[in-house]
């Protein structure tokens, strides 16, 4: 989180309603493994959503492209200054490291929390050729994740409560309502460009990979799907960048237009799904399934590209891009009643996210089934088999154990880390939202 020499890093307790936040972190430094005990224990004991913002030194190197830029006129970037402006007065551990203006903030919601807010929409992120590594903006200038801070909670929170809603962000500096306009709406707006960023993330490697996968076809109608469906980012991109800067959506977006392409490509990839898995129920359980058998329901799966791994690949941009319109669409009706914002943003994101967890599970259910196949050798009268024969049973063995690697199949809540880098002038960009 900083470099080597253990450097000292503020770390702030944000609430987004107006509830007693307990004085449990206190004033000394705390190594990253305890601010998580805590943060876990703040989620347990506070009635509204509790998430902890740390500021960290801005690396040298950072990949904004991976993130969405807002300027500093813009309402997260606001929220943030403010924060920032009021807490410096009363810490000089803030008021040292927010001092040149520029800062890597990285906020942490608890899985209890995420588990209401994004659930299914966050998950570990592998980068392209690597295995195992996530994104993240917390880096040195070499690239090596480092994480050898120092945490010190930042104001204590005020006495017998008086200080409601953001009390712990900085003690009995901010008070009552003053404090409530700076967290809830930071942590909202972090949330939400966040979910949004991650999402658009895995819409450009899935519109990666069925580019690839389609130079190997010549089907014109999945060409289209692809198209009409990347399409959809245009309108959707406006709108998102609108509700940022808190301004109210208009049909002339085509954002109606882009929902209605989506919601066709969802129930193609809900009926295909349907007939993958009365496909696999078909087959002979616990007996060998020969290669045209499963070629017959899964056209392509006997290649390194095919029509069954396109739409693949179709479906999860599908998903993308709909977690994209779920975010915008609770993004609008939380900021239309400023006053009950957490609540309202949990309650519109989680309408439509039941059916897209589904869609996902159905889908990676499927996979792990035909991952754990046993292919049957060739039939045929032949007592021997030709060398092209085995090297493609071979082949194909090793493709379809593949299709289970790195399937998630449980919904299992983790911390979501939300990244922001915030430049001297104010201005942010905010990276995909992370499985902390």
């Amino acid at each position: 989180m900083t470099d080597d020499s253990k450097a000292i890093v503020p770390v702030w307790t944000l609430a987004t309603g107006d509830v007693r936040v307990p004085a449990l972190t206190g004033d000394e430094p705390m190594t990253p493994e305890r601010l998580a005990e805590l943060r876990g224990v703040l989620a347990a004991l506070a009635d509204a959503p509790i998430a902890t913002l740390e500021a960290h030194p801005l690396p040298e190197k950072v990949d904004r492209s991976r993130g969405i830029s807002l300027d500093a006129a813009s309402p997260l970037a606001q929220h943030l200054s403010q924060l920032i402006t009021q807490t410096a007065q009363s810490s000089s551990a803030a008021a040292k490291a927010t001092a040149s203006g520029e800062g890597l903030y990285r906020m942490v919601i608890p899985a209890k929390v995420a588990s209401q807010v994004a659930q299914g929409v966050v998950r570990p992120m592998a980068v392209k050729g690597a295995n195992g590594e996530v994104y993240s903006a917390l880096v040195n200038s070499t690239g090596r994740i480092v994480d050898q801070a120092r945490l010190v909670p930042v104001g204590q929170v005020a006495a017998a409560g008086a200080a409601g809603g953001a009390s712990a962000t900085a003690g009995a500096a901010l008070a009552g309502s003053a404090a409530l306009t700076v967290a809830a709406p930071l942590v909202l707006m972090a949330v939400a460009v966040g979910v949004s960023a991650h999402a658009d993330r895995q819409r450009q490697q899935a519109i990666e990979r069925i580019t690839e996968l389609l130079e190997q076809l010549t089907e014109d109608k999945l060409n289209d799907e692809r198209r009409e469906l990347d399409g959809c980012r245009f309108a959707i991109d406006k709108a998102t960048a609108i509700l940022l800067d808190q301004g109210k959506l208009g049909v002339s977006l085509g954002l109606d237009s882009a929902a209605h392409a989506i919601g066709k490509a969802l129930i193609d990839a809900d009926n295909r799904l349907g007939k993958w898995q009365a496909a696999l129920d078909e087959l002979p359980e616990g007996k060998p399934v020969e290669i045209a058998t499963l070629a017959n329901s899964f056209p392509g799966i006997d290649d390194h590209g095919g029509t069954f791994r396109t739409h693949l690949e179709i479906a999860a941009l599908a998903v993308a891009l709909q977690r994209r319109v779920i975010v915008l669409q609770a993004v609008e009706h939380a900021q239309s009643d400023p006053d009950n914002l957490f609540e309202n943003f949990t309650r519109e994101l989680k309408r439509d996210q039941q059916r897209l967890d589904e869609l996902e599970s159905g889908i990676a259910g499927v996979l792990v089934r035909l991952s754990a196949l046993e292919l049957a050798r060739p039939g045929g009268r032949r007592p021997v088999f030709t060398g092209n024969e085995v090297d493609r049973l071979m082949r194909v063995a090793h493709q379809i154990r593949r299709l289970g690697e790195g399937v998630t199949t449980t919904g299992r809540a983790t911390d979501v880390a939300i990244e922001i880098a915030r430049d001297k002038d104010g201005s942010v960009v905010v990276f995909p939202a992370l499985a902390a």
